[in-house]
């Protein structure tokens, strides 16, 4: 399939009016593009997932043999969930709405990645390149050359490519549609901590989200067989400039390694045993951010850190690592603080994007996830017929659901030609 390049305005978003699930004074730790978010988190945040993940501080209930949490966490905010049953087995302002930086490009993905074929081709304007801003990371996207989708998403996932953002947002009718698209995609989600202003996770004033809702997003994002694929992909070929000699126009590639540490590795970190993703960020406001997923032993953990206070090299990846560790150790001997809950639609049978309820943060909303299984890019869905015996009654609009959320074909450091 190919597409023609069209002139969509790709402007910065304006900031969304607050849905009335989310109260206006959500955000005020968030700040500006130019200003630090407050030091301390709110007294009282959501308690979406249970009452306990709304409380300030870390929040654990250790068993009997359960090794203690890591002394050196420095985090503003963290949380160490089971990606299948969703249990969240140890939390810190799990709420605290915080700038996500590029970690609310797992919030893009999983929004518009099931929105056009990998193999599709889309040549690129100046507009849609329009309005990125300074000193974003970038993929080398050029204007006026082609790319097929599944460049675009590698440049988004390895290289955390602005450039690829801003494209796949004119595909999809521009900058503002995405936000709105995203936005509805995070309430579906009962990510309600999470305002977004820009697709691209650029530091921009309102813009937030929190330890908890990346979790979220991470691990419907991981129910889709591409976004797997591509967030555990640690080095890629992607398409360089067309040159033309002597009337010749050839078009060579170029290597891109995937920024995430845990991953790829790095100088003062090796890769994680069993990581299969997810997605880091790091703005000046926002700090180093990172949402991971690891599998040791059949159990799946994703471990989401917000803008540890060292300031060492890489030390997003270092706690990150040590939270993984404590939660293989602890798992089966804690009692969860919470849980993540299930896409709202889930819940209670509507169709997705039907808008949450006004009370939005309230206890109601921590049922359990329903059991999904996605096939490459098929979107959401609760998947009929999963072992275990989901049964859906869909003539009544209600869904029976269990604990669990199988992670289908989990991958580890994948490579590409």
């Amino acid at each position: 399939m190919k597409i023609a390049g069209r002139r969509l305005p790709v402007t910065s978003a304006a900031v969304l009016s607050l849905s009335l699930t989310v109260p206006a004074t959500a955000f005020a730790d968030a700040g500006s593009s130019s200003a630090s978010p407050s030091a301390t988190p709110p007294a009282v945040m959501s308690t979406v997932g249970g009452e306990q993940l709304g409380r300030p501080g870390t929040q654990v209930n250790l068993g009997s043999g359960a090794p203690v949490l890591p002394k050196d966490l420095t985090a503003r905010s963290w949380i160490v969930a089971d990606a299948e049953s969703g249990d969240v087995l140890a939390a810190h302002n799990a709420h605290w709405r915080l700038p996500p930086a590029s970690t609310l490009k797992m919030l893009f993905a999983d929004t518009v990645l099931p929105k056009f074929p990998k193999s599709t081709d889309y040549k690129v304007t100046p507009s849609d390149l329009a309005g990125i801003g300074s000193g974003s990371s970038m993929v080398g996207v050029k204007e006026g050359e082609t790319y097929t989708v599944h460049d675009l998403w590698l440049g988004v996932f390895l290289r955390s490519g602005n450039d690829a953002v801003h494209v796949l947002s004119a595909m999809n009718h521009g900058v503002e549609e995405t936000v709105k698209d995203m936005q509805a995609h995070a309430e579906e989600l009962q990510a309600l901590d999470t305002h977004v202003v820009s697709p691209d996770g650029y530091d921009a004033k309102g813009q937030v989200s929190s330890a908890y809702d990346l979790t979220l997003i991470a691990r419907s994002g991981m129910q889709k067989k591409d976004f797997r694929e591509y967030c555990s992909t640690v080095r890629a070929q992607f398409p360089g400039e067309t040159t033309e000699k002597k009337g010749k126009k050839t078009r060579g590639s170029f290597e891109i390694q995937n920024t995430n540490r845990l991953l790829a590795g790095d100088g003062d970190i090796t890769p994680y045993r069993g990581i299969a993703g997810v997605k880091n960020g790091n703005t000046t406001n926002a700090g180093a951010t990172f949402t991971g997923i690891a599998e040791r032993n059949g159990r799946k953990l994703l471990v989401t850190v917000m803008n540890p206070e060292k300031k060492e090299h890489n030390e997003v990846y270092k706690e990150t690592a040590r939270l993984f560790d404590w939660g293989f150790g602890a798992a089966g001997k804690v009692t969860p603080v919470g849980e993540l809950v299930a896409p709202k639609s889930a819940v209670t049978g509507a169709a997705p994007g039907a808008k949450p309820s006004a009370t939005g943060a309230g206890k109601e909303s921590a049922e359990p996830v329903a059991s999904a299984k996605s096939g490459g890019s098929s979107g959401m869905g609760v998947a009929l017929g999963i072992a275990g015996g989901v049964l859906v009654l869909l003539a009544a609009g209600v869904f029976l659901v269990n604990r669990r959320w199988p992670l289908p074909d989990l991958v580890r450091r994948r490579t590409r030609p």
